[in-house]
């Protein structure tokens, strides 16, 4: 944001802040490293080795994943993404019609792949590849925030291997490439408002519309990012943040992508006649007017902030504090200052829609929901590290403490209000996974030692810093690297894993013992087993799945050759299942031990 040359002499940047320690203080390396690093081609070279061993990192995490186990997101994405890749149309799991930016990424998976499982097989490599881009884009990030090349590659790799930023890309799910979006959308727009030539910021104006554009696509928080993007869009408009040209070119790439967004919206849901479009825009302005339920969504919002502050090792809230000071300050230059703002507004807004959006579920991670603001965590965690190299101890400290105070406050709003269901309430590892690690407590959430687990690693970094100096930068962003790794793969063998191993029966297992085969399509009870129902949208790879109520009765939709029904007791008789059974169907296998029975249309 605007700062001099790292190393450079003790002094004041031109917006009057301090920006290092003195002489003393100057990154020292090797002289051959140094050496290296000066040769013309090194950085594309290092760029490119470290995303492919993000890469491979990722692939090494989901190398025996072979379903969807997250229902039920995971099969709504895929079976929109086998309809881009020119599959059939089937029942969406979700209940409603969803964003299809993210489907579409997976459509060359899902087209390639013969079957269910090399289909999930390349939708990992996909997510690989997508979700690994964080690691260039945070090094471009670092860079202009004015750190050295090599520190930003270290830092840039530390923020690309955290656990919030790789979780989810181990799932079939939009979060796996949000936070690209976002890093893409923050950067160009900082770009956009920074001096330089026309054509520069022109190009960086058409990198926030687009980013901001597809993240509508992708998800319904993009809904946040396109009103803040249309806000500094007419900030620029009407106070001259960037030339009129540029902002146009962003008004104009903004305008092509939301409606880009609307039509692809349009074509799903006509593909899905059978679900309607989703209602999460309204449900999120009810919940804001309706007083009887706003305490409760004001204590979910700031149990969100709480959980990213904690997640990111307490950098976000080093970062928060910092942004909180930049939009205030004019010693921060004005294009700092609106992506500062953005930042915390961007922040405050996602917790504040998806808490009000949450449904009345007795879910614990209800209260300190960790999936939304995920894709927030690399960019805050940039800035505070950043903020740690940049600042004077001092200032370092100050904002550290006011940073750790506005985790305690959270936490103990969290705790006043939600009370004993905190500790009543079922907890499911993988909606809380960061919180979990870091109090060492798979099966309890400890707000008070996850907190302390999460700033004992920014304390130790700040006080390493404030003692030592510019110098051991390196050592500390070498050991974050090597902490994030530990807590990604610690986090992924824990509850990742652990999560689809679960539910592996769901999927292929029920395909194989059930017989599921190519041409079938399947008619699904609405009490059969809810995780099973969810998972067969995907797994009935080359027909369609429908849920009917035929325990009175009814005739089979058009089209079905198979039905699944609940069996009424253990030991009944499977055509007790399925008693006005149409004549044609017969009972064709029993699973005592699942409690279903599958009829075949003969």
């Amino acid at each position: 944001m605007d700062v001099p040359e790292a190393g450079g002499e003790s002094g004041r940047h031109r917006d009057g802040a301090r920006t290092d320690d003195g002489p003393d203080d100057r990154l020292t390396l090797p002289g051959w490293v140094l050496r290296l690093a000066a040769r013309r081609r090194f950085p594309a070279f290092a760029l490119l080795a470290g995303y492919l061993g993000q890469v491979l990192f990722r692939l090494s995490l989901v190398l025996h994943n072979s379903y969807p186990s997250v229902h039920a997101d995971e099969a709504s994405y895929l079976v929109i993404a086998r309809v881009f890749a020119g599959g059939s149309s089937t029942e969406m799991p979700v209940g409603v019609v969803i964003p299809g930016g993210y489907p579409l990424l997976l459509a060359p998976a899902l087209r390639l792949g013969g079957n269910p499982v090399t289909a999930y097989h390349l939708v990992m490599g996909t997510n690989a590849l997508v979700n690994a881009l964080v690691f260039p884009l945070a090094f471009l990030a670092l860079r202009r925030l004015g750190l050295p090349r090599l520190l930003s590659f270290l830092i840039g790799t530390a923020a690309a291997l955290l656990p919030p930023v790789i979780f989810y890309s181990e799932f079939a799910m939009s979060d796996t490439v949000f936070p690209v979006i976002l890093l893409c959308w923050l950067l160009t727009m900082h770009g956009w408002l920074s001096d330089g030539s026309l054509r520069r910021r022109a190009l960086f104006g058409a990198g926030t519309g687009l980013a901001a554009g597809y993240a509508l696509a992708t998800h319904d928080r993009g809904g946040v990012v396109v009103a803040l993007t249309a806000l500094v869009l007419l900030g620029a408009l009407v106070f001259g943040w960037a030339p009129r040209r540029a902002t146009l070119v962003a008004v104009a790439a903004l305008g092509v992508t939301v409606l880009g967004a609307k039509l692809m919206a349009s074509y799903v849901e006509s593909r899905f006649k059978d679900s309607p479009p989703s209602s999460v825009g309204t449900q999120v302005l009810d919940n804001l007017l309706n007083t009887e339920v706003l305490g409760r969504t004001l204590t979910r919002t700031t149990g969100q902030f709480w959980y990213f502050m904690t997640s990111s090792w307490g950098f976000g809230a080093l970062a928060l504090a910092f942004c909180l000071f930049a939009v205030f300050s004019s010693r921060v230059a004005r294009a700092s200052r609106v992506v500062a703002f953005v930042m915390v507004a961007a922040m405050v807004g996602i917790a504040l829609a998806s808490a009000a959006g949450l449904g009345d579920g007795d879910r614990l991670d209800n209260w300190i929901y960790a999936r939304y603001l995920a894709p927030l965590v690399p960019v805050y965690f940039l800035v505070g590290a950043a903020v740690l190299y940049r600042c004077r101890p001092k200032d370092t400290l100050r904002l550290a403490l006011a940073g750790g105070l506005l985790a305690v406050v959270s936490a103990e709003v969290v705790m006043q209000y939600a009370g004993g269901a905190l500790r009543t309430t079922n907890i499911i590892p993988w909606a809380m996974p960061d919180a979990l690690f870091l109090a060492s407590e798979w099966t309890g959430l400890h707000m008070w030692r996850t907190m302390a687990g999460a700033f004992l690693v920014l304390g130790l970094c700040v006080l390493m810093r404030v003692a030592g100096g510019r110098r051991v930068m390196w050592a500390l962003t070498a050991s974050l690297c090597a902490f994030a790794l530990y807590a990604t793969s610690t986090v992924s063998d824990n509850v990742a894993e652990k999560h689809a191993k679960d539910r592996k029966y769901e999927a292929t297992g029920f395909t194989k013992d059930a017989g599921i085969r190519k041409g079938d399509s399947v008619v699904l009870g609405d009490d059969v087993e809810w995780g099973l129902r969810m998972a067969q949208a995907y797994e009935v790879y080359w027909g369609r799945v429908w849920t009917q109520d035929l325990k009175d009765g009814g005739t089979p939709r058009a089209g079905a050759t198979a039905v699944l029904l609940k069996l009424p007791e253990p030991y009944a008789t499977p055509e007790s299942s399925w008693p006005g059974a149409p004549a044609g169907w017969e009972v064709d296998r029993v699973s005592i031990k699942h409690g279903w029975v599958l009829w075949r249309k003969r």
